[in-house]
């Protein structure tokens, strides 16, 4: 099916003429006025307040605009592939396609928390009310085959990506109410009214080549080479091994100052291995050249000193400026055994962090106390403010006490493995819950059966906690077993929510805005394949959701996100874990990086081969 006759399905509104994609495009010249209700162009915009770069910066501060370019750099992936499409679910798709291969409307800076400037869409134009976003593209966007970036490939992308593309595209591009080309370089898009950051999520929308897929094809697993219009092409592959990417000497965007001092090596390969174990190994013998690091224990031992030819393996801890995230044992609500509050908080009671933290992590990791942890979007020790008490005064019972007063903490040990005071705290909340320790065994005493469940596990890389953990709950007769499947089936068995717990981790950004329903909302709790791990069904939740994605200040946006936090901790939907306080990267020195780290910490596309310095 040919790209205008897909495209002739589409309804393009301009004011109140609805104008057909048929046969023939529509020029600027046939299409009908559009009402100017829109601000001058811009170069970007902020979720919040205004753009830090002026519209004539000449690189981001996070970069070295004068980086050399060459060389190539080894990445080590745990697992396999079996796709070159990530647009869709199916499959397992290659590292590193969206990051180097598709490129999205608008680029975002990493220096502040939101805010996206012009890339295939030089300027925008937005109302004071985000009703709408008009995107102009750049003349000189090209896909790397050479085919120009036009309007058709933006519709296109977003047609397709809304009835066909991952759950979370659905979600959002389903958001818009009309679509207009008004030229070959211009499209409008209108938007549901209340919801501030829809017009940046339509800037981060990928966009695809309209002259090569079909709305068939997209739909497709494949292991073709796909076109694209990043930096890199795809030289080689070796399905489930490796991937290779080359800089295109031919892409379009090499000198914008949105991406001058990026994107420096030659090459990029991505090699992929079945077993961590395997991967470090191959890092010390400089087969890989830079490895980021999540495990203390590795982090503190695992390295040791090496050298080859003239570089040497070193570990450095980066500073990051977004927020930890939640990293978690989930409670899956949905399950009868979890579905009283006081049954999560009492075993939120009998994780003993500080001697899990000194045994098995060599004292590295920091608890997580908010689900925006080290930001200040954080509650821990901040007590409700006045603009947080106006959003939850319809909800009087969401909020504990303590947390609304920013007095609460999680549970504390002494570290010696014998945590009786949260013990016997357990045992009253689960009394209170309508179970009685019999024989050693917790037991309902209107069903008469032992509390018991299972923590599910795609792997063994953390059993060594969910056996510490389950020894705990053992103590005061909870039954709690772990479970260790193989990927393929612990990945359906969380697309349908088919566990009892599971330990998963919520990244944040310092501007959470839709992805929180994918994780948190009512509507979509027993929707398959979502983020809302736990099942949180409370309508306290979806209103502040729904209050942070209206905010118009920093300020009220601020007090939502908070709120949001608070109402979440009351509810005990999960057994916060630990984080990291820093971002840790092992690397090769014949890497380079430049002098200041973004917000965002390490960036692999901003540093640059040594070699590649005396050329």
């Amino acid at each position: 099916m040919g790209l205008q006759n897909r495209l002739g399905r589409l309804a393009l509104t301009a004011v109140t003429a609805i104008i057909l994609l048929q046969s023939k495009p529509i020029s600027a010249e046939t299409a009908p006025a559009v009402e100017d209700t829109l601000r001058a162009p811009q170069h970007a915009i902020a979720m919040h307040g205004e753009p830090l770069l002026p519209a004539d910066f000449s690189n981001p501060g996070y970069v070295n605009p004068n980086a050399p370019q060459g060389g190539i750099v080894h990445i080590g992936i745990l697992g396999s592939f079996d796709t070159l499409n990530p647009m869709i679910i199916k499959g397992q798709p290659a590292a590193g396609l969206r990051d180097f291969l598709y490129e999205s409307l608008l680029i975002r800076g990493l220096d502040e928390p939101f805010t996206l400037y012009g890339h295939i869409a030089e300027r925008i134009e937005v109302p004071e009310d985000r009703s709408a976003i008009t995107f102009h593209l750049h003349p000189k966007a090209r896909f790397s085959d050479g085919h120009p970036i036009d309007a058709d490939d933006v519709l296109f992308s977003w047609m397709t990506l809304r009835d066909h593309g991952r759950p979370n595209h659905r979600a959002y591009y389903k958001k818009v109410n009309k679509a207009i080309r008004l030229s070959d370089r211009s499209v409008r898009f209108e938007l549901e009214p209340g919801d501030r950051e829809l017009p940046l999520i339509m800037g981060l929308m990928p966009v695809l080549p309209s002259h090569l897929l079909d709305e068939e094809s997209f739909q497709k697993t494949t292991l073709e080479a796909p076109v694209g219009s990043g930096p890199y092409i795809i030289e080689r592959i070796d399905p489930g091994r490796s991937l290779t990417y080359k800089r295109d000497p031919n892409w379009w965007a090499n000198d914008l100052p949105a991406t001058r001092g990026r994107f420096n090596f030659d090459q990029v390969k991505y090699q992929y291995y079945r077993d961590d174990a395997a991967m470090l190994e191959a890092f010390k013998s400089g087969k890989i050249d830079l490895r980021v690091e999540d495990d203390p224990g590795r982090w503190a031992e695992g390295y040791g000193k090496h050298t080859k030819k003239d570089s040497k393996l070193v570990r450095q801890e980066f500073d990051i400026g977004l927020p930890a995230g939640m990293n978690a044992l989930a409670f899956n609500t949905r399950r009868e055994i979890f579905a009283a509050p006081r049954v999560r908080e009492a075993i939120i009671h009998l994780l003993d962090f500080k001697w899990i933290n000194q045994n098995l992590y060599h004292g590295l990791y920091e608890r997580t106390q908010s689900f925006f942890e080290r930001s200040k979007l954080s509650t821990f020790q901040r007590p409700a403010d006045a603009r947080e008490k106006a959003l939850l005064k319809d909800f009087p019972d969401a909020v504990s006490p303590e947390i609304m007063a920013g007095t609460y903490k999680m549970p504390e040990t002494d570290g010696s493995g014998r945590n009786r005071r949260n013990w016997r705290k357990a045992i009253k909340l689960l009394g209170e819950a309508g179970y009685e320790l019999k024989d050693g065994r917790l037991i309902n005493t209107a069903t008469g059966k032992q509390l018991a469940f299972e923590i599910l596990a795609g792997s063994t890389r953390n059993e060594r906690l969910f056996l510490a953990f389950s020894r705990d709950l053992a103590k005061i007769g909870i039954d709690a077993r772990v479970r260790i499947v193989d990927s393929a089936q612990y990945q359906s068995r969380i697309k349908t929510y088919d566990y009892d717990m599971i330990q998963t981790r919520w990244p944040s950004s310092l501007s959470p805005g839709n992805e929180q329903i994918f994780r948190w909302s009512s509507e979509l709790a027993d929707r398959e394949g979502t983020f809302n791990f736990a099942g949180v069904k409370n309508p306290a939740v979806d209103a502040m959701i729904k209050a942070m994605l209206a905010a118009r200040d920093t300020e009220d946006f601020v007090a939502a996100v908070r709120a949001l936090d608070r109402v979440l901790l009351s509810g005990h939907y999960v057994v916060p874990l630990f984080h990291l306080p820093k971002q840790w990267i092992g690397y090769w020195t014949r890497l380079r990086q430049p002098e200041k780290t973004s917000l965002f910490g390490y960036q692999l596309d901003t540093w640059w081969d040594a070699a590649a310095e005396s050329r």
